[in-house]
């Protein structure tokens, strides 16, 4: 695994997504309407503390790391997601013409919110399109698939928010999706790479057709600040 992306969080948070960046020194997060991540360097002992001081009871954050940890005092572990790290090597053929897909803006955020609670790709708030580089398929005035952008690390840039209405599976849309973003980020000379449950193979097996290779193992820590 790349060095920069063991810790993802935090290297976006003071690299490419700096502009969407709170905290100070060591200790970075988002808006939780943009993402509920947060981070720390690797290393600094007091990451979990200074969250602690920062956020009022009840807040909830989710830190990822390629290892396990140990429960960080004063905060309740709601959930431990096991994921797996995946980058993009290019060698197959992309898709250059997506004549159904269209950019998503702001009178799209209602829609957006609505198509992740259903198909539940991972945390997604109003403020996730800040992120950038989201596009979506309409079936008439209906969003009913979409994928966008979320971290920023550097050199590397994270597909995310890849999902497809239950009724509209099986027609390809997610393949034409990820095509389109990967296209958008090589132009921009990044290498892209993303994240997935260990259990989605259904997911799995669509990044691996397009090139994308397993770079290692990342949980995600669901907590709230007790």
């Amino acid at each position: 695994m790349n060095p920069l992306l063991q810790n993802p969080v935090y290297n976006a948070l003071i690299s490419g997504d700096r502009h969407l960046s709170f905290g100070e020194g060591n200790v970075k997060y988002f808006d939780e309407q943009v993402s509920p991540f947060a981070g720390f360097e690797h290393g600094y002992e007091k990451g979990f503390s200074d969250l602690y001081d920062i956020f009022t009871t009840g807040r909830k954050i989710i830190y990822a790391a390629p290892f396990q940890i140990p429960q960080p005092a004063g905060w309740q572990l709601q959930h431990n997601l096991k994921g797996l790290q995946f980058v993009y090597e290019p060698g197959s053929e992309l898709k250059t013409e997506f004549p159904n897909i269209v950019p998503l803006d702001e009178r799209d955020i209602d829609q957006m919110v609505q198509l992740a609670k259903l198909t539940k790709p991972g945390p997604f708030g109003t403020g996730t399109i800040k992120f950038g580089s989201y596009y979506g398929i309409f079936d008439n005035e209906k969003l009913v698939a979409m994928t966008g952008q979320r971290l920023h690390v550097q050199n590397f840039t994270e597909l995310s928010a890849v999902c497809t209405h239950p009724d509209y599976t099986g027609k390809g849309y997610a393949n034409s999706l990820l095509q389109h973003q990967l296209n958008i980020i090589l132009k921009n000379n990044q290498q892209p790479f993303l994240h997935v449950r260990k259990d989605n193979t259904r997911a799995i097996e669509i990044y691996q057709r397009l090139g994308f290779t397993v770079s290692g193992n990342m949980n995600f820590y669901f907590m709230k600040k007790q």
